[in-house]
């Protein structure tokens, strides 16, 4: 997924999960950071999950001469501490991050919003609330990046938000098939075909807070979700008054089919290349 023509600087992106570490390949490029969980100040993640998914999307390699360099290293990061140390998290935490970003993406130049999070439902009741908070998002003109959720293989597994019709839901690419075909997949329950698109999502590697060498491994489609974002960002800095309904056509429309159904690959994999010719 690296890109050297473009870097996605000057577009800011809020990322919605466990934290953010101040790592090297980060810390000079978070601009503001909200602890919804303990009301701490100052960036930290006392799980990893977070850092990962800010050093897929916008790690500079600094601390690995640029062998694991995040897909937008030129991005500015806010990290929202919306799930606690064990991953869990409320509902209520995650609108009031939304809301925050809302209120406040012209002040920071906030464009996407990064949710490599979900949570399940058993029926619409349960969902509405996520879905309004990240469709409200969506509305004010973010862009919004959530990830299927890693409950396939079975119909109807993409998980809330990302089972929202508008916003953009992503998927892994090599988590599809077999004993590892663990990528959310639709309908969902209100009859959408998601995930979007898919991308990459096993074994990635990534700024992982307290690790010998400063990365890690994980896989699921919290991994997929950020290589989008950071591709988002790319696109934007190229074309800066781009529209989210804009991006998301522009996102679907440079994809290679993989010879799946659409509640399974949505409109196929990620092409880099096809996405940044517009």
């Amino acid at each position: 997924m690296e890109n050297l023509s473009y870097t996605g600087k000057g577009v800011c992106v809020a990322v919605l999960d466990t934290g953010i570490y101040p790592h090297m390949d980060l810390s000079r490029r978070i601009v503001a950071f909200y602890d919804y969980i303990n009301q701490r100040e100052f960036p930290y993640d006392d799980n990893g999950h977070g850092t990962h998914v800010c050093g897929i999307l916008a790690g500079s390699g600094e601390a690995s001469g640029g062998k694991y360099r995040g897909v937008a290293p030129g991005c500015l990061l806010i990290g929202m501490k919306v799930l606690d140390r064990n991953g869990n998290g409320r509902r209520e935490d995650v609108l009031k991050a939304l809301d925050w970003v809302i209120r406040n993406k012209e002040e920071y130049g906030i464009r996407i919003v990064n949710i490599s999070v979900g949570t399940t439902y058993d029926h619409t009741s349960q969902n509405d609330v996520l879905i309004q908070g990240v469709e409200r998002a969506w509305d004010s003109g973010l862009i919004v990046v959530a990830a299927a959720g890693n409950r396939g293989p079975n119909p109807g597994s993409v998980t809330s938000p990302g089972s929202s019709r508008k916003i953009i839901t992503v998927g892994s690419s090599d988590l599809l098939l077999g004993k590892s075909g663990i990528s959310g997949r639709g309908p969902t329950f209100e009859f959408v075909c998601k995930p979007d698109l898919v991308a990459p999502g096993s074994h990635i590697v990534a700024c992982t807070p307290g690790s010998k060498n400063g990365y890690g491994i994980k896989s699921g489609t919290s991994m997929s979700t950020p290589l989008i974002s950071g591709a988002i960002a790319l696109l934007l800095e190229k074309h800066p008054d781009l529209t989210n309904v804009q991006v998301k056509k522009i996102l679907l429309e440079s994809v290679d089919d993989m010879g799946l159904s659409h509640n399974q690959q949505g409109r196929g994999v990620f092409n880099l290349k096809k996405f940044l010719e517009r």
